[in-house]
């Protein structure tokens, strides 16, 4: 089960996974393409890392081969699996500085596209449901408040960044 909390993560929690929402200069979000299966560029923490930043910043790194700059937290995912203890993924909202060659990542040996499109496209095509949903309306809101992102509207081009 998983459950959108728009909060800063509960003491005890542990955290295993970093996530960000990335916005370029047209307000648009950044969505990596797995053949097909949409994700948020983000992943695990390494031992010792616990600055959030600093997380998103590596792994979207690694994984789109993206700099970013400021980021702003917007909440976490409670998960809880069967026979498993409860974790959080958090979640970010950022800004892309930089788009750099496309590589492999280093942990999967597969090389994603990077589709830039507008937020309200990104619960569809992420297809994680109401928490999905939750979870774009808090990143539009703190995006645009504490990073000053004017949002890209439904209309906005979505394309693929090589």
């Amino acid at each position: 089960m998983m459950r959108w909390y728009a909060a800063p993560v509960p003491q005890g929690l542990p955290v295993r996974q970093v996530y960000g929402y990335l916005f370029d200069g047209e307000g648009r979000v950044l969505l990596q393409d797995d053949l097909g299966r949409f994700n948020l560029p983000g992943g695990k923490p390494e031992p010792g890392e616990e600055d959030y930043h600093t997380i998103l910043a590596r792994e979207s790194l690694e994984e789109s081969q993206v700099a970013i700059g400021r980021t702003a937290y917007l909440g976490y995912v409670r998960v809880e699996d069967p026979g498993e203890e409860p974790y959080a993924q958090v979640r970010l909202a950022g800004l892309l500085d930089e788009f750099l060659e496309r590589a492999p990542d280093e942990s999967t040996g597969r090389t994603y596209r990077r589709l830039m499109t507008s937020l309200d496209r990104a619960p569809g095509l992420l297809q994680w449901g109401e928490h999905g949903t939750a979870q774009a309306e808090t990143a539009a809101v703190v995006a645009a408040a504490s990073l000053g992102v004017e949002l890209a509207g439904t209309d906005a081009k979505a394309e693929y960044v090589d």
